[in-house]
Parts: C-alpha cells; sequence; structure tokens
C-alpha cells in the first residue's frame, strides 16, 4: 500500500514546493511547477523509491497525484 503523505511529501520535494501542501485530487500537469524536467524527476522518483516504471504511454493517462499513486500501488502488486 502506497503512503500517500509519505507520495505526497515526495512529489513536493521533486517539484520543489515549499509554500503548500499537494492533495492527492490536484491535477499535477496544471501547477506552475510542472515542466519537462519534473516529468523526469518524477520517473527518476518512482523508479529509485518505489523501484516501478511507469511508460511515458501510460503516465500521459495520468490526470492527478493520487493518479499516481494508484498507478504505483497496481504496478507494484
Amino acid at each position: 500500500m502506497i503512503d500517500m503523505t509519505q507520495f505526497l511529501a515526495q512529489m513536493q520535494e521533486v517539484l520543489e514546493i515549499e509554500d503548500r501542501t499537494l492533495s492527492p485530487d490536484e491535477k499535477f500537469r496544471e501547477l506552475p511547477e510542472w515542466s519537462s524536467l519534473a516529468y523526469l524527476s518524477t520517473i527518476a522518483m518512482i523508479d529509485d523509491q518505489y523501484n516501478v516504471i511507469i511508460s511515458p504511454a501510460d503516465f500521459r493517462e495520468l490526470q492527478t497525484f493520487g493518479d499516481i499513486a494508484r498507478a504505483l500501488e497496481k504496478r507494484k502488486a
């Protein structure tokens, strides 16, 4: 089971967000901090921390931080 609080904290670190807390329902692509570098950093963090690879095609389908967490959960099973 993915610890959502920990995952969101990791995403805050990846996106270098210090002034607010992220939520599972937040659409990450709409954040001003989201960029191609943020995408690459997110993929690297997921691989490093969760030992999961999400293909670019699958990642394009994800909209929220909760979607990413559910994708991780599904692939870890």
